[in-house]
């Protein structure tokens, strides 16, 4: 078991810091910091830096998606639909299947699946190129654009409250360092490559 899973570890109750390591520290008492000491009773030596950050990142994603999929489910999509919708919504402008897969970072086998339902759900549209007949151009219909913008800001919302938590200036700090973090993973330093 990892500190990623997601899942209460055993033995939780335990003084709370993971101490050392990137987020190690008195007074932290959460799932990761229960999996970290899991881990350092059977392997004292092991540096658990690593899982205390990415643990956590995983932990806060896992549970942030729980509660913002609710009103997903409520309209009857899926967090991939949604992602689909939400490019079209944002970029304005019409987007071949390519390019929503680009936009999505999603296969495009997977993206072909899910233009159909939501064509068929009549929340998206298909227009033939009429230059090549084998490329989509795609946009939203109308209800597909209220819909988006019907949920949106309920999760927005959601999100301003979780972060609430957050003083303004850690707000600022935590997103900046999260944008260098999935920079390297995106590769744009050309340090990191997934």
């Amino acid at each position: 078991m990892t500190a990623t899973s997601g899942r209460p570890a055993a033995g939780s109750d335990a003084d709370g810091g993971a101490g050392g390591g990137a987020g190690g520290g008195a007074g932290r008492d959460d799932t990761v910091a229960a999996v970290v000491r899991q881990w350092r009773s059977v392997h004292p030596a092991l540096d658990t830096g690593p899982m205390e950050v990415i643990g956590r990142i995983n932990r806060c994603a896992a549970l942030l998606q729980q509660a913002e999929d609710a009103p997903l489910r409520r309209a009857g999509l899926s967090r991939p639909e949604f992602d689909l919708l939400g490019a079209l919504r944002r970029t304005g402008h019409e987007l071949t299947p390519g390019e929503l897969a680009k936009e999505t970072f999603s296969s495009g086998a997977a993206v072909t699946k899910r233009l159909k339902q939501l064509t068929e759900r009549g929340l998206v549209e298909r227009r033939g190129d009429a230059r090549d007949r084998r490329v989509a151009h795609l946009r939203l219909t109308d209800a597909g654009r209220d819909l988006v913008d019907g949920i949106l800001p309920e999760q927005l919302a959601y999100e301003t409250a979780v972060l609430s938590v957050l003083a303004p200036e850690g707000q600022g700090e935590l997103a900046g360092l999260l944008a260098e973090l999935l920079g390297r993973l995106e590769g744009r330093t050309g340090a990191l490559r997934v």
